[in-house]
């Protein structure tokens, strides 16, 4: 009786445990929940409101040429003339009711009509998902798919420009996943053909999953429109189909950037005419039939959202043109998963966020080998969603289960509270390298709009330079004129501070993150946590505290060694290039950066004199910053302070930059450690005490049965059969020490306590 008491009340305190750690999961998933929700109340407030602040003649510029008062849609003559319209006849039947209302209220109304689309876009695809979908996941997709659609390129540019490439989309989404009738789903896709030609493709894709009604349907009901486009407007289609193949040419030219279809790409190559032509319907060709091949494939798994993608993407890919404001069938790819690892899971999710979220050349540098990839990188992506990137099928064994993450054991912190986010614990190996690299980019390029941004004019700059220079004057520190004076007179000396200034700046740093990166990935990521967060820091500096450089104050007798002597005369003398915010000096991520390459270098390089080679580095990058005259000494001061604040935010987020031993791990397993799903073997002498016990205990269960299940079994790992969760002894001599699992000697005396020694 005892015995079945105590399993009781271990089963309710594990129950209490469990329902415990349930509720704060919950939790947490209801903040991430609210979070994410004003996230998307943020968003769409910030998109209507750049949309109305536009004077009305402004506001959504191509609804404007449609339905303005001199609009396409309210003269007499061809749609076409001008080259105004691009959409197609179809289209510009269903725009003409719009001219019977006033300019700026069709225009708020198509505002908030387009957010509405754009929801209900986002509801659309996150109930998509294939299943099995989590709670959570469940939970939180429809939030984070809307405030996705919201920062993407295609949304943003369709909110500006007042155009109508949602409505397609969403009409195809609602035929695959929200009708059921067939009839109506090929009416849909139909309608969404009429107005996009090329979405006819979804028509194929209907009839190779088996939904040949609906297919039929399609066909009909895009002829049916198309027809009476025809019989309304005769010339105007005359004019779409036959002269301008289907939309090609009208508008922008189709060898800009802004054509991101394959026909673009060639036209900027520079091929014309019947060649380029027949190569590219030899190519749309080959893409068409690989792209289908696959969308068919992901249908027959069960993963239709992914189907759906691949084929917005071909037509992307395969299209005459593809707009901008087209291109949301990339986005809508995220959805496949790629890579047997869950560290490699959300590489390709995070590369098409960011090419859909963020102009090419944050993402690149102008650079001659990379500058066609930053270019096309939107039909780069459509094109490797729709024929490359191995999406991994349903019936995977690591679809759902990839191979976890290997995490490294942290040692213990001085304060309790570190890591103050548990959840964020250090990876041992190397992260993705192209991820790493777009991040970086990315990262880089804020960071420095964010820095031209951060300005507050000449005065403030000038006024907060003089406060500098009188605390320096007041600590007698103010040796910037000295050192600068000193300098000029040496050329060999100025030549080599300049060179270091203009050289070494970027180029340790990512010497050392490169060598981190391939000789040491668990102290790459730490390394790169603190510099990044040194820089954000910066930024907040760069914003709150505009400053004028001593080269940039005048009446001080400052020369600038790299560009030459002032012109105070000139108002925008400070701004130099127009490039670079000038009064960006507080704190010096110059000398902040060498600081942290210097410690850095202390802290990982082996050799002493590598130790010493380091800190040089952060002695020449002062003395080069003040020399110049581009910096005051109390910046260098500020550039310290916000690296240690970076090392400082990394420690209290991951902890100390120290990794536990395997010896120590096995000595004190962490309780934020992953499950085990192996027995660790260790060795263990069994006391001659515990094996008598064990051989009562063994006589005691041969007449008593023992339970189908304790709770001390079902702490043993399921890699371990259940009679070994039985006393060590009875397979191992009093006598002897052999390895034994640890979770099977603790399961023994987990029963004993339970049992009460029977």
């Amino acid at each position: 009786m005892e015995r079945w008491e105590g399993r009781r009340s271990v089963a309710k305190a594990d129950h209490r445990v469990r329902g415990d750690a349930l509720a704060d999961i919950r939790t947490r998933t209801g903040l991430t929940r609210a979070l994410l929700w004003l996230v998307v109340a943020a968003l769409a407030v910030r998109q209507t409101a750049v949309v109305l602040r536009q004077p009305p003649g402004e506001r959504l510029p191509d609804l404007e040429t449609w339905i303005g008062e001199n609009g396409v849609l309210r003269v007499t003559g061809s749609l076409y003339d001008g080259g105004r319209f691009t959409g197609t006849p179809f289209a510009g039947l269903l725009l003409k009711p719009l001219t019977l209302s006033p300019g700026a209220a069709s225009g708020i109304a198509w505002t908030f009509g387009t957010l509405l689309l754009v929801a209900a876009l986002g509801v659309v695809a996150a109930r998509a998902l294939p299943a099995p979908v989590g709670r959570r996941t469940a939970l939180l997709a429809v939030p984070a798919a809307i405030a996705l659609l919201l920062l993407s390129l295609p949304v943003r540019n369709s909110l500006h420009l007042g155009q109508t490439s949602i409505l397609p989309v969403l009409l195809v989404l609602l035929a695959w996943f929200v009708v059921r009738d067939h009839r109506l789903q090929g009416v849909l896709v139909g309608l969404a053909a009429a107005l996009q030609p090329m979405l006819l493709l979804f028509a194929a894709l209907l009839w190779l999953t088996g939904k040949r009604r609906a297919s039929v349907t399609a066909g009909a009901a895009f002829a049916f429109c198309t027809a009476a486009a025809w019989a309304a407007v005769p010339k105007d289609s005359w004019t779409y189909w036959m002269h301008h193949a289907a939309g090609a040419g009208l508008s922008e030219r189709p060898d800009g950037l802004a054509n991101q279809s394959l026909h673009g790409v060639l036209l900027r190559l520079g091929l014309e005419g019947p060649a380029e032509i027949a190569l590219f319907l030899v190519l749309a060709a080959a893409v068409t039939v690989i792209g289908v091949r696959r969308a068919v494939r992901y249908a027959q798994d069960g993963q239709l959202l992914l189907a759906v993608a691949v084929t917005g993407c071909v037509v992307v890919v395969i299209s005459p043109t593809a707009w901008q404001h087209q291109l949301l069938w990339v986005l809508l790819a995220v959805v496949g998963k790629v890579g047997k690892r869950a560290s490699d899971r959300l590489v390709w999710p995070a590369v098409v966020v960011l090419v859909l979220t963020l102009p090419g050349k944050m993402l690149l540098p102008s650079m001659g080998p990379v500058t066609p990839v930053r270019d096309n990188g939107l039909l780069l992506v459509a094109l490797g969603a729709a024929c490359l990137v191995p999406f991994l099928p349903r019936t995977s064994p690591y679809w759902q289960r990839p191979i976890p993450t290997d995490y490294a054991k942290p040692v213990a912190a001085r304060w309790r509270r570190v890591p103050l986010l548990p959840f964020w614990r250090r990876v041992l190996h190397r992260p993705n390298l192209l991820l790493e690299l777009l991040l970086i980019r990315a990262v880089y390029s804020a960071y420095s709009q964010v820095r031209l941004a951060a300005t507050a004019g000449r005065p403030v700059a000038e006024e907060h330079g003089r406060q500098i220079h009188a605390i320096e004057q007041w600590l007698h520190i103010d040796i910037e004129l000295w050192a600068n004076q000193t300098v000029v007179q040496i050329a060999w000396l100025r030549e080599f501070f300049d060179y270091y200034y203009s050289t070494f700046h970027f180029l340790i740093p990512l010497a050392i993150l490169g060598v981190l990166y391939a000789r040491r990935p668990a102290d790459y990521r730490w390394a790169r946590s603190s510099i990044g967060f040194a820089t954000v820091l910066a930024l907040v500096g760069f914003w709150l505290y505009p400053l004028a450089p001593p080269r940039l104050m005048p009446g001080l007798g400052f020369i600038d060694t790299l560009n030459g002597v002032q012109d105070f005369a000139k108002p925008d003398y400070g701004t130099l290039t127009g490039v670079t915010n000038q009064y960006a000096a507080m704190p010096s991520l110059h000398f902040g950066w060498s600081l942290w390459c210097g410690l850095v270098i202390v802290i990982l390089a082996p050799k002493m004199w590598m130790k010493a080679l380091g800190l040089l580095h952060p002695l020449l990058t002062v003395a080069a910053i003040v020399a110049t005259a581009n910096h005051w000494v109390l910046d260098a001061v500020g550039g310290a302070l916000v690296v240690t604040l970076g090392f400082g935010l990394t420690y209290l987020l991951s902890g100390p930059r120290k990794l536990a031993t395997e010896q120590e791990q096995a000595q004190e397993p962490d309780a934020r450690a992953e499950p085990v799903t192996e027995p660790v073997e260790v060795p263990v002498a069994v006391p001659v005490a515990v094996a008598k016990a064990g051989e009562q205990r063994s006589a005691a269960r041969s007449t008593v049965p023992a339970p189908a299940a304790t709770p001390a079994a079902e702490s043993v790992p399921a890699s371990v059969p259940a009679s070994e969760s039985a006393p060590v002894s009875e397979a191992v001599p009093a006598s002897a020490s052999a390895p034994v699992p640890a979770s099977a000697s603790a399961s023994a005396e987990v029963a004993e306590k339970v049992g009460g020694g029977t």
